[in-house]
């Protein structure tokens, strides 16, 4: 049987059990999957493979960019610079320019 995501969804899923790249620390001895950097969704956030899941050989992690996200102060900032407006809903059809 499959495990899906289900109701919780790809992204929550992830979050919650982070995606890491691993590979062979010597790819000679390792196999076809470890020989190259593969994906492994850890289940627990501090468990880090030591070895291949296929054949056991000693893996390493790959050093992974970080998630920067712009805050909504630069958004605004650059959708006032490229002309947009934003609007505040101040009543039940009724809404007030903010800039």
């Amino acid at each position: 049987m499959k495990r899906t995501a289900g109701r919780l969804g790809r992204k929550a899923l992830s979050r919650k059990m982070p995606l890491h790249e691993y590979i062979a620390e010597d790819p000679a001895k390792g196999c076809e999957l470890c020989r190259r950097p593969f994906e492994h969704l850890d289940r627990q956030p501090d468990h880090f493979l030591k070895s291949c899941p296929r054949c056991g050989a000693p893996v390493r992690r790959l050093p992974s960019a970080p998630n920067i996200t712009q805050g909504h102060t630069t958004l605004d900032r650059r959708a006032r610079e490229a002309g947009f407006h934003k609007l505040k809903r101040v009543g039940k059809g009724t809404y007030e320019k903010e800039y």
